[in-house]
């Protein structure tokens, strides 16, 4: 028969225990669908039903991850603990200097930003100090898809072009567009790419500068860098959606902040950081630093284009049906900000197969949207 002291311990070991696993269930209780919407932003690659699918499957994991570590495990584990301390804390301190060892092991490589692709992808990116990564000019590059062969070449500029010895002609008047990877045509022919295509229906030269994986505020330092240099822009078309949203939010790049300073990458724990990209949560204070900021860089962006002369539009391709947080996300940050854009609804069923960007259909349907919306404000 255990004496009061044992006995206490254990209690004590059990209702540690107990409590772990009621943590748990509120948990699962607490996060319902409108708690994960206000701090799980949009996935442009995940469907919302994909979503919601995945997170009641974490929801009801946790609830009997913690039903079972309450009901069932609470009694024997809380025994065992009680019983001998000592094994428990030097289990603790192991999971401890597993982690510290994991940490410094992990510091002792390039541990890349969230949206930057390894370094043998292509088409071929190399580090920049002041855009995160840019394209390597000058070269030609090959990705297959489906049993397609796309080329990617790249001028000495590192602008996407026809081919290696087409460069962009700086004295020609020029559409410029910037933006990510939907602008470069990720998985997409030349010919098929929204600056191309846009360029054909108005009989003017486009200028690619987009580079994958962009952020808002990467594709506005890329046009402040580059649009200087053409003689007579006619227009600047960006490009921004609420689906990838969220890589606005990113700070492990060099970044802009308020003020549009340009701020290195900030430091983190790498364990933190590599747990902060598997559970994208956001809080609500950064979400609101975020729809600030790219409402200050968009307004940037087209103050930029004015003062060039060019007219500025930001094109928003939406896969519909548009989902409610991405429509606040587009009115907070657009209409609120009186930002000149066209929204592009597009079929779901005209994305690239095993990939998700726009395919050339849809690139098609941007192009027009954009050839329209500039021919409007031409008039």
């Amino acid at each position: 028969m255990l004496s009061a002291s044992p006995l206490r311990k254990q209690w004590l070991a059990e209702i540690a225990v107990g409590c772990t696993g009621c943590a748990l269930v509120v948990f699962a209780i607490a996060a319902n669908q409108q708690w994960f919407d206000r701090h799980f932003l949009p996935a442009f690659f995940v469907t919302r039903a994909q979503y919601v699918r995945m997170e009641t499957m974490v929801r009801i994991a946790a609830a009997l991850l913690g039903l079972l570590i309450a009901i069932v495990i609470r009694r024997p584990l809380g025994r065992s603990i009680a019983g001998n301390p000592s094994r428990t804390l030097s289990t603790a301190l192991a999971v401890v200097l597993a982690f510290g060892a994991a940490e410094m092991m992990l510091r002792r490589v390039h541990l890349r930003a969230a949206e930057e692709v390894p370094e043998r992808k292509e088409p071929l990116r190399h580090l920049d100090a002041r855009f995160g990564w840019l394209f390597v000019p000058g070269r030609v590059g090959y990705q297959s898809n489906n049993g397609r062969r796309v080329q990617y070449a790249f001028d000495g500029n590192g602008y996407r072009v026809s081919r290696v010895g087409a460069p962009v002609d700086f004295t020609r008047p020029s559409l410029v567009f910037t933006g990510e990877s939907m602008m470069v045509g990720e998985k997409l022919l030349w010919r098929e790419t929204i600056p191309e295509q846009t360029g054909q229906l108005l009989g003017i030269q486009s200028a690619n500068i987009a580079v994958s994986g962009y952020a808002s505020d990467q594709a506005y330092l890329r046009l402040a860098s580059e649009l200087p240099r053409f003689q007579h822009p006619v227009a600047v078309v960006s490009l921004f959606t609420p689906a990838i949203f969220d890589r606005n939010l990113d700070d492990d790049r060099p970044h802009l902040g308020p003020g549009l300073a340009l701020l290195p990458p900030a430091p983190h724990w790498r364990l933190t950081a590599l747990a902060r990209r598997l559970i994208r949560y956001r809080s609500d204070a950064s979400i609101e630093h975020g729809i600030q900021l790219t409402q200050e860089i968009l307004r940037a962006t087209v103050q930029l284009a004015r003062a060039r002369g060019a007219e500025p539009l930001i094109v928003v391709p939406e896969f519909v049906p548009e989902e409610p947080r991405e429509r606040e996300l587009r009115k907070r940050i657009l209409d609120d900000g009186g930002l000149p854009y066209v929204l592009v609804p597009l079929d779901p069923r005209h994305r690239v197969v095993d990939d998700g960007h726009p395919d050339a259909v849809a690139s098609q349907e941007i192009a027009v949207a954009i050839a329209n919306g500039l021919r409007s404000r031409w008039n």
